[in-house]
């Protein structure tokens, strides 16, 4: 049968860079929703949406440079 998804080789060093801060940015955005939950100051809930936002958008790039990049090894 044939493979419908490729894997991406796992010892190339760019995938790997690119899992690993995908990785760290899920992991500071955790953080990040945790301090938020727990934050009562108003400018610290301003300052925790702000870095969420930040965050978000760090993610969405990563996850789309690693998409890119997965479909260039097809």
């Amino acid at each position: 049968m044939f493979q419908l998804f490729k894997q991406a080789p796992q010892e190339d060093e760019n995938y790997l860079r690119l899992l690993d801060n995908l990785t760290k940015t899920k992991n500071n955005m955790d953080l990040v929703y945790q301090n938020f939950e727990n934050a009562t100051d108003p400018e610290l809930i301003d300052s925790y949406i702000y870095e969420l936002n930040a965050m978000q958008m760090r993610y969405k790039f990563l996850l789309g440079c690693l998409k890119s990049y997965e479909m260039a090894k097809l």
